[in-house]
């Protein structure tokens, strides 16, 4: 049963990237990451005039892998939309509001939470002090491209980020971390088979 259970899920997600849908409902790590790069780099190489649709129901997880899936959102020629469905919460957040400016989109009950990189620290004092300053540097990088994305300010947003927030989609929206809240996937801006859904007004 669980061989059948497992061919079943492969199954599904394979249908879901012929629809150029990219899913992300884990915690943030080599695994995923390396997947969503891989699915990420097909898409693009398949059709490149096309939009991606990266979904996220994600806890977060590790900065390294989180970062991989973001220079590879970057580095693709496609525009690769982000919607959040359940909760985006640390790198889940910071992977939603780098979507593609005006495809960045959230469910009404989605959670978004915003914290800044944690690690234990471990060894000797000097180890101890080189994985501090590596934190730091991963805290004020981070900070930065959320600043980019959103149009806050670094300083705002290492204040905001000094201990756990909380958003729901609608006080994400006004952050900016998102475009627009959804509850139907016709009210997307995005364009995965050559026909553009439009906006409302």
């Amino acid at each position: 049963m669980q061989i059948q259970s497992s061919d079943r899920s492969a199954d599904l997600y394979q249908r879901l990237l012929k629809e150029r849908i990219v899913f992300l409902g884990t915690q943030v790590d080599q695994n995923s990451a390396n997947a969503v790069c891989a699915q990420l780099l097909l898409l693009e190489a398949e059709d490149s005039t096309k939009d991606i649709a990266l979904y996220i129901n994600s806890p977060g997880g590790s900065v390294t892998d989180g970062l991989a899936i973001y220079d590879t959102m970057q580095y693709v020629s496609c525009d690769v939309a982000t919607i959040c469905l359940g909760m985006a919460a640390s790198m889940g957040q910071f992977l939603l509001c780098a979507g593609a400016p005006g495809k960045r989109y959230a469910l009404p009950h989605s959670r978004i939470l915003m914290h800044q990189p944690s690690a234990q620290a471990q060894g000797q004092a000097s180890d101890i002090a080189i994985q501090a300053e590596q934190i730091g540097y991963l805290k004020k990088m981070l900070a930065d491209r959320i600043a980019m994305h959103t149009g806050q300010t670094v300083e705002t947003i290492t204040a905001d980020s000094d201990r756990d927030r909380w958003f729901t989609a609608e006080e994400a929206k006004e952050y900016g971390f998102i475009d627009q809240v959804i509850s139907r996937s016709s009210s997307a801006n995005i364009e995965t088979k050559g026909q553009q859904a439009i906006l409302p007004d």
